[in-house]
């Protein structure tokens, strides 16, 4: 047991020694803002998720796919998160509180993106080639959210907490519900930036405004016709 402890220790000191820290701190720090200070970072499972993903990846990528899900499963042991470690991630991905956070084989993630607890980004069965999702920049993904098979989230779009997304997401949108209906966003800002997880359009009422207006339209047209008919 002393034997494995150490190696451990060993295996978790040559991670941050090779692949550094300093670019998940700053991201964590700008991310949470109830970070007080830097080396707070080391207590989030966000940070050693994604070191331990760095490292799992460059294993998986030189075929080592044994080597590669044994550091994938300690990860997944000490911070609640599984990523596959052949997911391609880009630089500045923070997932918050991080437990029960699913991302699978083939799914890529853009930069600066933002994942809550509790999602989902995984296959619709047993497809072969590419099965997950792309998640593209500056996206925010909330809690609960299941992004599932190869479909495409497009850059500076936000997910709805709970919200089912079977279907390709535009850049600059809002996905919300379940099945997700899809709206635009009237604002360029940066989801994965402002942290905004309440301000999001209700697709349904929209089109039940919609509806009400056509309605409206078509009862003040008929009015018309009568009174025409009556002179």
């Amino acid at each position: 047991m002393k034997t494995f402890v150490i190696l451990l220790i060993l295996i978790i000191a040559a991670i941050i020694l090779f692949f550094g820290v300093s670019s998940e701190v700053q991201t964590v720090k700008r991310k949470d803002p109830a970070i007080k200070s830097g080396i707070e970072a080391v207590l989030y499972s966000s940070f050693w998720a994604m070191i331990f993903h760095r490292f799992a990846h460059r294993l998986y990528k030189m075929h080592l796919f044994f080597l590669a899900r044994l550091v994938s499963q300690l990860s997944r042991f000490l911070t609640g998160i599984e990523i596959h470690p052949g997911a391609v991630i880009g630089r500045g991905v923070f997932i918050d509180h991080g437990m029960g956070v699913v991302i699978g084989e083939t799914c890529e993630i853009g930069d600066n993106v933002l994942i809550y607890q509790n999602v989902t980004l995984g296959g619709t069965g047993k497809d072969t080639g590419k099965r997950h999702p792309t998640i593209g920049s500056n996206v925010m993904i909330g809690a609960g959210a299941k992004v599932l098979g190869p479909i495409t989230i497009g850059h500076d779009s936000k997910v709805g907490a709970g919200a089912v997304v079977l279907h390709n997401v535009p850049p600059y949108s809002t996905a919300v519900g379940v099945p997700a209906r899809i709206t635009n966003r009237s604002d360029l800002t940066s989801p994965s930036d402002t942290l905004d997880q309440i301000h999001f359009p209700d697709p349904v009422e929209m089109e039940i405004c919609r509806l009400r207006v056509q309605l409206e339209k078509m009862q003040k047209e008929i009015e018309e016709l009568k009174k025409g008919e009556q002179q």
